[in-house]
């Protein structure tokens, strides 16, 4: 390019070596292609045959790039794996094995997505309560959900699913609330009444903390993440994800208008609905209205506790509720926001925290 410029001004490289002040081998050396082309060299050129600098920069960026000699291909098949899914945190959680090999690793992300092909990013019909503004699962929420549903299909020894058998189920869960320990019965109870019940830690950046889906007609799941240790959620997320069942919801969705860009219950009206039932369920609307009328705005720990003590419930689900209507700050009795997430791992089938799975078994 720059020997034509030259050529078709008419000028020798003596030429311009003079117009732009270098010396007559700096320019041969730059035509030769034994030296690049630097900023400063750029707006000499330009200044010299009436166009730009950046011409002159894209022009040696694009000779540069012409050659080097390398296969990108991998590159971008290693892109889209990172894409359809969070291949090194599946890795380190054991989900699929520790190797690089492009064919092996598409392999192992079939095998655990349950799938022939990566062309499309698998889904399947699931209810979701998580913390996102977002109306569409990320990768790794995807990828979350797979390792529930993996996870739930171990699950063995438990009841019939009978729908006619989810008031009596909803009232023992509520009694376990009133006692942290009592959590560790959670399990227990889901089994009896048909249930799946499954824990999974949250892959990093993810903010789900419960899901529902089926494994058929007669099997549902409720898996739980355990993201935010605080008895308040984790008892609304139990309470939430079996409203969900109880509303057959997850069930009824068409899977096949699941696509990349599927609300997959997500913020709709029947997480609405979700919500208010397990708030309902912890604690009866009129009570927790008739308690703030009462006593608001002057909620003391002692008027807490006794309203607790009244309608049987741990008062840091009252907590969590009064903080959740703005009658309270998040920072007010943190004290009463106790830990049960260890308690309630004790008894279900777990992924995560140092809890490891039977090779051989997922």
């Amino acid at each position: 390019m720059l020997r034509r410029q030259i050529e078709d001004k008419g000028w020798t490289q003596d030429d311009l070596a003079f117009i732009t002040g270098k010396s007559r081998r700096a320019i041969n050396d730059l035509i030769c292609g034994r030296v690049s082309i630097t900023p400063e060299m750029a707006v000499s050129l330009a200044a010299a045959f009436g166009n730009q600098p950046s011409d002159w920069m894209g022009l040696e960026a694009q000779y540069r790039i012409a050659r080097v000699r390398t296969d990108d291909g991998e590159m971008r098949r290693k892109a889209q794996l990172m894409q359809f899914a969070p291949v090194r945190d599946m890795q380190r959680r054991g989900w699929i094995n520790q190797i690089d090999k492009l064919d092996d690793l598409e392999r192992e992300l079939k095998a655990f997505f349950g799938v022939e092909s990566l062309a499309e990013p698998p889904r399947f019909p699931v209810a979701t309560k998580r913390q996102s503004s977002l109306p569409y699962l990320s990768p790794a929420e995807w990828a979350w959900c797979f390792r529930a549903r993996r996870l739930a299909g171990a699950v063995l020894h438990l009841a019939v699913f009978d729908s006619r058998a989810l008031d009596a189920t909803e009232k023992r869960l509520r009694e376990l609330a009133a006692h942290p320990k009592e959590a560790r019965h959670v399990e227990q109870v889901f089994s009896e009444a048909g249930i799946r019940f499954v824990v999974v830690e949250p892959l990093p950046g993810t903010k789900v903390d419960g899901a529902v889906f089926w494994l058929d007609e007669r099997s549902p799941v409720i898996a739980v993440s355990g993201r935010v240790d605080r008895i308040d959620n984790i008892w609304f997320t139990i309470m939430h994800e079996f409203a969900h069942v109880r509303n057959n919801d997850a069930l009824s969705v068409d899977s096949d208008i699941l696509g990349d860009d599927a609300p997959v219950l997500v913020e709709d009206e029947s997480e609405r609905r979700a919500n208010d039932q397990a708030a309902a369920a912890l604690i009866p609307r009129s009570e927790i209205e008739s308690f703030i009328r009462r006593v608001g705005p002057l909620y003391s720990k002692t008027r807490i506790v006794q309203f607790a003590h009244r309608i049987k419930i741990h008062p840091g689900i009252i907590v969590g509720q009064l903080q959740h209507r703005k009658e309270i700050g998040y920072s007010a009795n943190r004290e009463m926001l106790v830990k049960i997430r260890e308690t309630v791992v004790e008894t279900a089938l777990t992924d995560g925290w140092g809890r490891t799975i039977t090779p051989g078994i997922l």
